[in-house]
């Protein structure tokens, strides 16, 4: 019998981020548990319907077209109503129940500052509203690393035995093939060029780029992401006017890998992050990584990356670029997706009875 059921809201967006790590997650958990033990509940508008083989799929017959109304009414009645243990990946819960949670970060809490709008503000308060609820009320509650770990235990004062952490991973680039076609098409990605690749909001930092690019005429920078709301930084405004940078906008994974393979290094400024998965799929594909030392990046990337100040462009790239960093071979063997899903599991059959 069916005991916890996913929201698979996650199936209505694009596979980033989060939606990657829902996706792989659940992929994995298939091969893991008993027939039907866990199941799935996924709006009628979804993107994808996996086939899973023992993760039990239930399809909603309501749309997900606002994400606050299909948490907490449609699938939190739905798991009211059978008496389900809910399992979000999505920073959220239905609201009067005790499920299982992850909260990948709570930048929404620590950042205010950078929902200025007044769309983003009530983003804003419903996310650090639902941190908070998360947090003290969850039956089960993951995050993605140590550092988020930390955070959450330190703002809301929880118990250290209240919350787990499962990484994230990069082994769902081992099926992927180049698409070079996107660098063929592209004059300026001929050369040398420094790729990143992320949201482009305003923790991506998009302004030390900006910075870097103009103070560097000489450097090509290609920049894939997409815009979210209106956390998007005026940076970019600047980056458009610069010749030296090229705005790809939405690729695909395809495209993400050739640019990977073929870039300088793959540059993530980010000033926050609780997890940050690019570097890890540039490290699979034999790229360099240049990444800020912050928040949870130099936890998880240890010596294979070169470090920057993300508030500072003072800086030769090509210059860190001839220092010496280690293999990330321990790391990559350490960071799947395979292994993030049987330390799932292993959590689920010891605290869900």
């Amino acid at each position: 019998m069916t005991k916890i059921i996913i929201n698979g809201d996650f199936l209505c967006r694009n596979l980033t981020g989060i939606e990657r790590f829902a996706f792989e997650i659940c992929k994995h958990l298939d091969s893991l548990i008993e027939k039907e033990k866990i199941g799935i509940y996924i709006p009628k508008n979804a993107k994808v319907i996996p086939d899973y083989n023992n993760i039990k799929v239930i399809l909603s017959k309501k749309e997900c077209k606002v994400f606050p109304l299909w948490e907490h009414f449609e699938f939190g009645k739905f798991v009211k109503k059978n008496k389900y243990i809910p399992l979000d990946f999505s920073n959220v819960t239905p609201l009067g129940t005790k499920g299982i949670v992850f909260i990948h970060d709570i930048y929404a809490k620590l950042y205010p500052q950078d929902f200025s709008r007044f769309r983003d503000k009530l983003i804003n308060i419903y996310m650090c509203f639902m941190y908070k609820y998360a947090a003290k009320n969850a039956k089960l509650l993951l995050t993605v690393s140590e550092f988020s770990r930390n955070q959450i235990i330190n703002t809301y004062k929880i118990s250290k035995n209240k919350i787990y952490v499962i990484p994230n991973g990069w082994d769902h680039f081992k099926d992927i093939k180049p698409d070079e076609s996107i660098i063929k098409n592209n004059p300026k990605l001929q050369n040398d060029f420094y790729f990143t690749l992320g949201s482009l909001s305003l923790r991506k930092n998009l302004k030390w780029v900006a910075e870097y690019a103009q103070n560097n005429p000489n450097e090509n920078f290609a920049i894939s992401g997409k815009m979210l709301s209106g956390l998007v930084p005026h940076e970019l405004e600047i980056l458009k006017t610069l010749d030296n940078v090229i705005l790809l906008g939405y690729v695909s994974d395809e495209q993400v890998k050739a640019l990977m393979q073929k870039c300088k290094a793959f540059v993530f400024p980010s000033y926050y992050e609780g997890f940050g998965i690019p570097p890890l799929e540039a490290l699979s594909c034999g790229a360099k990584i240049i990444v800020s030392k912050t928040a949870s990046l130099p936890e998880i990337y240890k010596s294979t990356a070169y470090y920057i100040n993300p508030n500072d462009t003072n800086v030769n790239l090509n210059k860190l670029l001839l220092e010496s960093v280690e293999s990330p071979d321990e790391i990559l063997n350490s960071y799947t997706y395979k292994n993030a899903a049987n330390k799932f599991y292993k959590i689920l059959q010891s605290k869900i009875k």
